[in-house]
């Protein structure tokens, strides 16, 4: 099991029993980690603003304030990463913890797996500087990283010539002012950014492309500094 997994079944496995604790030594052995590792874990959950205490005593162990904490979410893999982008325009603002401990609590609170699934999502997802990020994707590409089929485009540069791409999506880039889709493109045969304002048509096949990781370095960005999207 990944960090990122373990993370979410900290919370979960607290909730479960609650107000019953939890010892260090029996998550460390239902996770097959070192109790320095669990304590490790629980310490970025608490900085987070996940309400999981420690219960001194022979009995004691980790406990989750359930009165502080949501009951099962059904938000979607989507839907939470649009809630980690939209809590971005406050990073500059004076509620930068409070956002993020929002969201930590909304991601504990899904389902493991589709807690998961966004977070997968999440880091295919990334922001250029600091500020908000304009809005402005069509609905069809921006369900293409879910979808996960081939899109067929015509794209228009910045000259105004258009040319049509069968392009295999695999993640974005957004700036103050637009929006990027990072996809395969198979008329260059490599990875290409697209802007997606200048996209003038769209459709997406049935066809579902092979996996391909998507690396910080593909996306050759020259200047600026680029933070990938996370859930915790």
């Amino acid at each position: 099991m990944n960090r990122t997994d373990r993370l979410y079944a900290l919370v979960e496995e607290p909730r479960a029993v609650a107000p019953r604790p939890r010892s260090a030594r029996w998550l460390a052995e239902h996770f097959e980690v070192s109790a320095r590792t669990v304590e490790r874990d629980i310490g970025a959950l608490q900085q987070s603003g996940v309400p999981i205490y420690a219960e001194p005593g022979r009995t004691g162990g980790y406990c989750l304030d359930k009165a502080r904490t949501l009951p099962p979410v059904n938000l979607t893999p989507g839907e939470a990463v649009a809630m980690a982008v939209a809590l971005r325009a406050v990073a500059g603002t004076p509620f930068r913890a409070e956002a993020r401990s929002a969201l930590v609590k909304l991601v504990a609170a899904m389902r493991r797996d589709d807690a998961a699934v966004a977070q997968e999502l999440a880091s295919r997802i990334h922001l250029l500087g600091d500020g908000g990020v304009a809005p402005s994707v069509p609905r069809m590409m921006a369900d293409a990283l879910s979808d996960r089929r081939v899109l067929r485009i015509g794209y228009s540069d910045r000259d105004g010539t258009v040319t049509t791409r069968a392009i295999e999506p695999l993640g974005y880039v957004g700036t103050a002012s637009h929006w990027y889709l990072v996809a395969w493109c198979r008329l260059r045969g490599a990875v290409r950014a697209f802007r997606t304002d200048r996209v003038t048509t769209v459709s997406v096949t049935a066809e579902v492309p092979a996996p391909r990781a998507l690396h910080r370095d593909d996306l050759d960005i020259p200047h600026g500094v680029v933070h990938q999207l996370a859930l915790l």
